[in-house]
């Protein structure tokens, strides 16, 4: 009898998930640039061609192990964003960031993929965009939300440049045009400055993250993660949230 279509999903769904894992195996004693597909196939004991017909080359497999990355960074972010009460903007905001420091310390490798040095001779396709935009995006809609209930108190900042200003409305705009309704609107109707100041909440998140990581912060700041929630305080006021 052949197999209905639930199942042979179920199977290709499995095989991906140990091609996946094996080739995450290696990237942690390998490095990125030694990854293989056919590495990958020997040690499951399997035929190229099977492998080959998900994964066509190592390039293909490194998006999925990328993707899965930013997923799981963007759900770790999610994950204690969500268990905060949502009228606690200020608490919410605080969890994302310590949600993706603590992803990160758990997964190092794949953090280092995605963060670390580009892969030579990879270049990402669009499809890796959207999962890397997951964690902005999640602070984006705690200001959004802010801004319509409480309202934003933004601390005192240089006024952005009139390049700055439209760069910052016509991102937001393309940004919208992809998003659930109520962030898309909320992006439209903030102004430019708060676009930027969580764009610069998102580049400090991830480089005080990637600092501790790679080793930067060796003999300077031992207390990371109050150093991380002083970043975040200070960033999420400079976006206007209030009780930071």
């Amino acid at each position: 009898m052949a197999a209905t279509p639930g199942v042979r999903e179920r199977a290709r769904r499995e095989l991906v998930r140990e091609i996946t894992d094996v080739a995450r195996r290696q990237l942690a004693e390998l490095g990125a640039a030694n990854l293989s597909v056919r590495a990958v196939t020997r040690e499951l004991g399997m035929a190229p061609s099977a492998v080959y017909r998900y994964f066509p080359n190592r390039d293909a497999l490194l998006t999925a192990l990328i993707v899965d990355a930013y997923e799981g960074v963007g759900a770790a972010a999610a994950a204690a964003e969500e268990a905060c009460p949502r009228e606690d903007h200020a608490a919410r905001w605080l969890a994302v960031f310590h949600g993706v420091r603590e992803w990160a310390l758990a997964h190092r490798h794949e953090y280092a993929l995605v963060y670390g040095s580009p892969v030579p001779g990879y270049e990402a396709p669009p499809d890796t965009v959207a999962p890397a935009t997951r964690v902005v995006f999640r602070l984006a809609g705690i200001a959004i939300e802010a801004a319509r209930g409480p309202g934003l108190t933004p601390l005192p900042a240089p006024p952005l440049s009139e390049t700055l200003r439209q760069d910052a409305a016509a991102r937001a705009a393309d940004a919208a045009a992809t998003l659930p309704t109520d962030v898309s609107a909320g992006l439209r109707e903030v102004d430019p400055a708060v676009v930027i100041a969580v764009v610069d909440a998102w580049t400090l998140l991830f480089g005080a993250v990637s600092f501790e990581l790679f080793g930067h912060y060796h003999r300077t700041i031992e207390a990371r993660a109050d150093h991380l929630d002083h970043l975040a305080r200070t960033s999420g006021r400079a976006v206007g949230i209030r009780g930071l």
